[in-house]
């Protein structure tokens, strides 16, 4: 999507500090964190929503490899505990509409 903050980010038209990547997803850090550690996680697949997942496209598995991703990528920061959070919708806190992971920790 042309206009998506998010896109632009994993399309390095947006300059950020990665904090990691693969060919599905992008870490960074974000910049109004609320934890000592407080990364954003973002398929490089436009996906507005969790109300948007779409099984038949292979979403679901796209989602479970991106909780993967921010397993391992607690791991290499040396996360003694994290959390992980998804907004869905305006009501539900969502502020970018593309599907982002917050990746949290004080550790």
């Amino acid at each position: 999507m042309e206009d998506c903050l998010f896109c632009k980010i994993a399309g390095k038209q947006i300059e950020t500090e990665i904090v990691d990547e693969n060919k599905e997803f992008v870490a960074f850090n974000d910049i109004h964190p609320r934890a000592k550690h407080h990364i954003l996680i973002i398929p490089r697949k436009h996906i507005p929503s969790m109300n948007d997942l779409n099984e038949a496209e292979g979403d679901d598995a796209l989602i479970g490899r991106m909780m993967l991703f921010a397993r391992d990528l607690a791991k290499k920061k040396g996360f003694s505990g994290h959390q992980l959070q998804f907004h869905v919708g305006e009501s539900g806190g969502q502020i970018i509409f593309h599907v982002h992971l917050h990746l949290m920790s004080d550790s």
